[in-house]
């Protein structure tokens, strides 16, 4: 099996267009609410936590969610598109929550982490598992007739 098809290859069952959407519309949420409010949740955002070149970084970032997010929704290159967006939680998840475990402790940041949390076990979930029979992957890796014998 070539690259592409094993990059598009699911056996994932149809509900899996359910992570599918709920992943794909946080991201595409987050990513605009990083435009709507920049001191807040863009290049403001960026800045307290320390990521460098937050005016560079919050556009790039909100690109990222929105478009690989949207990607996700449609089941295109879905196991590519959860590739920066783990990376991205990850990010979050390493300069949000890790601080607030070392300074309010467990529970504080399990409350906190909880979205997060859900995002990777789901974005783990479409790299490993792929689109699922709902998407244009699916359509794009089965197998075609020709009717050429």
């Amino acid at each position: 099996m070539s690259l592409t098809g094993r990059l598009l290859d699911t056996h994932a069952p149809r509900a899996t267009v359910l992570i599918r959407v709920m992943v794909g519309l946080v991201f595409i949420s987050e990513g605009l609410q990083k435009f709507l409010f920049p001191e807040t949740l863009g290049a403001g955002r960026l800045a307290a936590i320390g990521i460098p070149s937050p005016a560079v970084m919050a556009p790039v970032v909100a690109v990222l969610k929105i478009g690989c997010g949207a990607l996700l929704i449609l089941g295109l290159l879905t196991r590519l598109a959860a590739v920066p967006l783990l990376g991205i939680i990850g990010v979050a998840i390493y300069t949000t929550k890790l601080p607030l475990l070392a300074k309010q402790g467990f529970w504080a940041m399990a409350h906190e982490l909880r979205a997060d949390w859900l995002m990777l076990l789901g974005l783990l979930f479409l790299l490993i598992a792929g689109a699922g029979r709902w998407s244009i992957d699916d359509a794009l890796s089965a197998p075609r007739m020709t009717g050429i014998p």
